[in-house]
């Protein structure tokens, strides 16, 4: 039932001029599902690439604030020797572990329901990106955090930093949340995916002409 819903609320909720162009409401199921999919892809390509994240001030991953502000203590007691690659090795981790965020955002377009598309025909910019991020992160953590822990456990700096950040966290000075490695690297990862996410959605809601797709200059080009 559900895959005939579909196409009659996105025909419903099209607005009058995508409507006029003679678009059918299957062609506007194809339609937004190929936007979001593009999207997506777009997003992991750019962040899986070599230096896809540490070229990119973005979202480039940076030691949390709270060690960010006592580096210079840490220069003073020797462990400042460790800042520069571990920041490397965070962002090659996040590189590593984005590649594998297409087939599971793929799967979440695939399954979006009468609601969701109602809310991304009619939300904002960032409507598209806020329901991958709600469908999507629980599944894109689960699959990140083991990637994230191989990749910081190569250089054997994840325990250096899990004691360093421990102790801080336990003094107050940071959020706890980030005193562990491998779920900071894998929730900034996250952060950086959806920024990229969102910014291909406001591209091609804006051009989606540029994208090359006939399907999508017919439905959003008018």
């Amino acid at each position: 039932m559900r895959k005939f819903l579909l196409p009659l609320v996105l025909s419903l909720l099209l607005p009058f001029s995508v409507q006029a162009a003679d678009v059918s409401s299957g062609e506007a199921a194809s339609g937004l599902k190929e936007t979001l999919t593009r999207g997506a892809e777009i997003a992991v390509d750019q962040l899986g690439k070599p230096n896809g994240f540490m070229g990119d001030a973005r979202v480039r991953i940076p030691l949390p604030d709270s060690i960010r502000k006592a580096e210079k203590m840490m220069r003073t007691l020797g462990a400042g020797k460790y800042a520069d690659e571990l920041i490397e090795t965070m962002n090659h981790a996040a590189e590593l572990a984005v590649v594998e965020a297409k087939p599971i955002l793929v799967n979440a377009v695939k399954n979006m329901s009468f609601d969701d598309a109602r809310a991304i025909l009619t939300g904002g910019d960032d409507a598209a990106t806020q329901y991958f991020r709600r469908a999507t992160s629980t599944d894109l953590t689960a699959k990140f955090l083991p990637i994230v822990k191989q990749a910081t456990a190569k250089v054997e700096l994840a325990d250096k930093y899990n004691d360093y950040a421990g102790k801080a966290a336990k003094m107050g000075l940071l959020d706890k949340k980030d005193a562990n490695l491998d779920q900071y690297v894998t929730q900034k990862a996250l952060d950086g995916l959806f920024l990229m996410v969102a910014e291909q959605e406001k591209a091609i809601r804006k051009d989606p002409i540029s994208t090359g797709s006939a399907l999508l200059k017919k439905i959003f080009g008018g």
